[in-house]
């Protein structure tokens, strides 16, 4: 027992005062956020891996341009350290960078499936009004992500205000 714990302080008036606890908001990490961290990280994992993969035949349509190639490159990039980052930090900018990634690529996919875009600038026309194993593999990796991501963010959202001592 520390001194404090022995000689309890004394209010005005003689009274003993025990000294309470600090409240403090709960920073650890749960169960829950191990689960949607590692969901997450696999999520855009599989992002990243299909795009990676992809990205050759799709540059083919456009050597000399940006071509689809290297846009499937840079989601496969960004998935990837996405993925890292929220495996190993799971803070409020990690799940941020994950939701903008994978909402960002789910997005892209939709638009270029649904609408015929044409190419614009260095951009090329990505139209591909067909579904295949690894577009909807990607386009579910992707909506995962995205709501694995805003469920982190909510949860996390709802600890700090639980947390947050009242006025």
């Amino acid at each position: 027992m520390t001194r404090a714990e022995h000689h309890p302080a004394r209010a005005p008036g003689g009274e003993l005062r025990t000294p309470e606890p600090a409240a403090r908001p709960s920073r650890g990490t749960t169960a829950v956020d191990v689960v949607l961290r590692g969901l997450a990280a696999a999520a855009l994992a599989v992002d990243a891996v299909v795009h990676a993969r992809l990205a050759h035949g799709y540059q083919s349509a456009a050597p000399e341009g940006i071509g689809e190639g290297n846009l499937f490159l840079a989601e496969a990039a960004a998935a990837a350290l996405a993925a890292v980052y929220v495996l190993i930090r799971g803070s409020k900018p990690a799940w941020v960078v994950a939701l903008l990634t994978a909402g960002g690529g789910l997005a892209a996919l939709l638009l270029y499936r649904y609408v015929d875009i044409p190419a614009f600038g260095p951009f090329p026309a990505m139209y591909e009004p067909v579904w295949f194993f690894d577009k909807a593999l990607t386009a579910y990796a992707e909506g995962s992500a995205v709501l694995l991501a805003a469920t982190a963010l909510v949860l996390r959202r709802r600890r700090s205000s639980k947390s947050a001592p009242a006025v």
